[in-house]
């Protein structure tokens, strides 16, 4: 899979800019940077990851003025009996974010790839429960999570993550930049609930399928 092509689609579809198109382009290679290096810190294969050329915004749907930007998000694939789990990384994060940020992000998006892997594996019901609003769910996100220094062997990797992630991810200048460089541009936004962005599958269902 190509992990561009949805953003090369969005291009040619009009729906996003060439500026825009051409600084993901060019600050992709902090992805491929960023997954070569979690590879080799944990010894691990990399899911299929791609870029999703818009911003997810997450809400608690109780209260519409209380949101978050998701900048990457694990997500299982389901076809024909076969279960594949992937990678969605948001073009924004590829545009704006630092290069260590990007790493901290998908590190992070590999421990859920990791723990998410573990429960299929061990046929266990995936239902995983939600906060009543975004500040709780932060920590209950991280619950989930294997500890970093039991994957990654690479300390600057960890420095990354635990300074970026300590109780759930959030860096207010590249938050500020996506409001004023994609949002208030009017470019792509997906929006979701916090009980949409949650993974449920049944044990029969789990039974059935083949991890691709």
């Amino acid at each position: 899979m190509n992990p561009l092509l949805k953003v090369r689609n969005a291009l040619q579809n009009g729906i996003l800019p060439k500026k825009e198109y051409s600084l993901i382009v060019k600050r992709f290679s902090n992805v491929v940077s960023g997954i070569s290096r979690i590879e080799k810190a944990s010894g691990v294969d990399f899911p299929i990851a791609y870029v999703e050329p818009s911003v997810t915004i997450s809400s608690s749907g109780t209260n519409s003025f209380e949101y978050g930007i998701l900048f990457a998000r694990t997500i299982p694939v389901t076809a024909k009996n076969t279960l594949q789990v992937v990678i969605q990384i948001s073009a924004p994060l590829v545009a704006y974010g630092l290069k260590g940020t990007i790493h901290a992000i998908l590190a992070h998006e590999f421990l859920h790839y990791l723990e998410l892997m573990r429960k299929i594996s061990n046929m266990e019901l995936i239902s995983d429960e939600i906060s009543a609003n975004l500040f709780e769910n932060v920590y209950t996100d991280s619950e989930r999570l294997f500890e970093p220094r039991a994957v990654f062997s690479d300390k600057t990797l960890l420095l990354h993550i635990t300074k970026k992630f300590p109780s759930g991810f959030r860096d207010y200048k590249l938050e500020d930049k996506v409001i004023k460089h994609w949002i208030e541009k009017n470019l792509p936004v997906t929006n979701i609930t916090l009980d949409t962005n949650i993974t449920k599958l049944s044990p029969d269902l789990i039974s059935k399928m083949r991890l691709a």
